[in-house]
């Protein structure tokens, strides 16, 4: 069971394969049933599709081994996925409030075999849903920043595909037509949201922003639970892809071996790898006499 929750390929090739055949099922009502609402859906479903086959690609690519043309690894396909996977969300967004608009105006197609039009809403809610469960903990499991993106970017999917659903629903109970538009509007505000989510946190990532507060915590109360470190000089970090890059600059007291500092470091970076994960960490020592270690501790 564990091999579903770790395999990042198998989750982005899972996506691919379901988006493909939603879409296609999508355009099939659509043009069946006249309805306009769930042919716009079958295009906004294109982003998904487009969004997971970047996102396999990513992946692809950022599980290679560094080389001499990538040396600290291919992890920055991940978080380049995810900001172009955040744009095609806020792109979709802006899609369906031109669809809502167009509807709001008036422009509205007659629409036949509305039960048709409402199962296959119904179905790509369920499916989407399921998956996007577990494209979510499989994010979780690997710390991908591109399944994640795949997985916020297919729970817009989720959102719009019921807004469709409500939307052709409540047409057909209570034949007002307005309805479809003005949920659409609604769910588009939570996708936009969304969207500018993901490319802050990819963006952040490409731009080698440093990790986040809680994360440099806890690599000071690993530190500071050495009481041979004298001080910490410095601490710089940044993520590509799932690995968190940490450089640390320690002060000790210079009459250690190096035999013993190296153990020590040692020691470090095996707690930084338990506590936070996927961790890639360069730790250099300084060495302070006697008469100024305790300046400072």
């Amino acid at each position: 069971m564990s091999f579903l929750y770790e395999n990042k390929k198998f989750a982005a090739i899972l996506t691919v394969v379901s988006n493909f055949l939603l879409i296609l099922f999508k355009f099939i009502a659509g043009f069946l049933s006249g309805s306009i609402s769930i042919i716009s859906e079958a295009v906004h479903s294109c982003s998904d599709l487009l969004a997971a086959v970047i996102t396999l690609f990513s992946v692809n690519k950022s599980e290679q081994p560094a080389d001499s043309g990538h040396q600290f690894g291919h992890g920055k396909y991940e978080d380049f996925s995810g900001l172009v996977q955040g744009v095609l969300i806020i792109a979709a967004a802006v899609y369906i409030i031109w669809e809502a608009a167009q509807k709001l105006s008036g422009k509205v197609e007659p629409m036949t075999n509305s039960e048709l039009a409402i199962g296959v809403m119904l179905l790509s809610v369920v499916v989407n849903w399921i998956l996007c469960i577990y494209l979510f903990k499989v994010a979780k499991k690997t710390d991908s920043i591109a399944i994640f993106a795949d997985a916020e970017h297919l729970r817009t999917d989720i959102y719009s595909s019921f807004a469709v659903f409500a939307g052709l629903l409540a047409i057909k109970i209570t034949g007002m037509h307005f309805l479809d538009p003005v949920i659409a509007l609604l769910v588009s505000a939570f996708i936009i949201n969304a969207g500018i989510k993901i490319c802050k946190e990819s963006s952040d990532n490409l731009l080698d922003a440093s990790l986040p507060e809680e994360n440099i915590q806890i690599i000071k109360e690993i530190i500071a639970s050495y009481p041979d470190i004298r001080a910490i000089r410095a601490i710089k970090t940044r993520k590509s892809g799932k690995d968190k890059n940490i450089v640390i600059t320690l002060s000790l007291d210079g009459r250690k071996t190096i035999a013993f500092a190296h153990k020590l470091c040692d020691e470090v970076e095996s707690e930084l790898e338990k506590r936070l994960g996927n961790t890639s960490v360069t730790i250099h020592i300084e060495p302070v006499g006697a008469e100024n270690a305790a300046q400072l501790k």
